[in-house]
């Protein structure tokens, strides 16, 4: 996880920042380099322990990461509302979650390291006391933005998962034991199946051709843990590089 406190600090010195934009340029230069500080600090630095949230989101606060799943789009940095939170996310990269406010946000994505022009901008209402992936999927012929919602949180004992696909070539697919009982059943491009319970441990899974035995990848020896939920992103071509593959994400 991001360093929480300073996340925080960077929040209130952007509301300071904007308060005093037209009353004291001064005021606001100080506050403004004191936000940039904080946003600098909260990217080095990391709270001990992994990507799973801990605890609930505080009241007013929602949980966001971000996956860059467009095969051929390169390395990109990514802005929320004009400033910087995430620099030269490369294709497959998932963010830790970040805590913010709830609100109206617009999510830039431009070329890493080249801020001329973004290659995409989307707004979304982003609801407190939710957990957000939002997804970079697509070609860069046709790139989107896809906001999933997010469950993270179990009850004690309880191991969940959910699978979201993002192969722009690939047909619709069930997610299924290898050689076994199919988990997620006829998922299309773009869209999430819902979180299942899955038994604690190693599993080897198979993604299908939707209603088919065709077996399009394997995804051998996933290790699901006790008190976790997890996400199973399909990613890249069916027909092409980078082939097919499976990102599996805590949350």
């Amino acid at each position: 996880m991001y360093d929480q406190n300073a996340l925080w600090q960077a929040m209130v010195y952007d509301l300071y920042a904007c308060y005093y934009k037209y009353r004291d340029p001064r005021a606001h230069i100080m506050y403004y380099q004191k936000h940039l500080q904080a946003v600098q600090s909260a990217m080095q630095t990391r709270a001990a322990g992994s990507s799973q949230p801990q605890g609930q989101i505080s009241p007013g606060m929602l949980l966001l990461r971000v996956l860059h799943a467009s095969p051929d789009a390169p390395a990109v940095d990514i802005y929320l509302n004009g400033r910087l939170v995430l620099s030269n996310v490369s294709f497959k990269q998932i963010s830790d979650y970040l805590q913010i406010p709830g609100g109206q946000y617009r999510v830039d994505i431009y070329p890493a390291g080249n801020q001329s022009s973004p290659v995409l901008s989307e707004n979304f209402l982003l609801m407190p006391g939710i957990a957000y992936t939002v997804a970079a999927a697509g070609t860069v012929s046709n790139l989107k933005l896809l906001p999933i919602v997010d469950r993270p949180f179990v009850s004690g004992g309880e191991t969940k998962a959910k699978f979201v696909h993002l192969s722009p070539d690939a047909p619709a697919v069930d997610v299924a034991v290898k050689g076994g009982d199919i988990l997620f059943s006829n998922i299309p491009f773009m869209k999430s199946a819902k979180y299942i319970t899955v038994p604690a441990g190693k599993i080897d899974l198979e993604v299908r051709v939707a209603g088919t035995d065709t077996v399009v990848l394997n995804v051998p020896k996933v290790q699901f843990k006790a008190d976790t939920a997890y996400t199973i992103f399909a990613v890249g071509l069916a027909n092409g590089n980078p082939p097919l593959d499976a990102v599996l994400a805590v949350g």
